[in-house]
């Protein structure tokens, strides 16, 4: 199906939304990289890096792959 002009159905509002969550996500990880880095977590320092790359990663994949039908 396709949206007639000035129109908008709800394959258009989801792919819209889909793009908007993915920029947001994007958004997001920049601002916390951003901030992370100057926050001490002492001897903790790795997992917590290595824990916010998995999360990241697994959010990306996540917003990347997801089917709306």
């Amino acid at each position: 199906m396709k949206s007639e002009q000035f129109e908008l159905i709800k394959q258009d509002l989801l792919k819209i939304a889909k793009g908007a969550l993915i920029a947001g996500v994007g958004a997001l990880c920049t601002f916390i990289l951003n901030n992370v880095g100057s926050i001490d977590f002492g001897q903790y320092t790795p997992f917590v890096a290595g824990a916010i790359s998995v999360l990241f990663n697994a959010i990306l994949k996540f917003v990347s792959t997801t089917q709306y039908k």
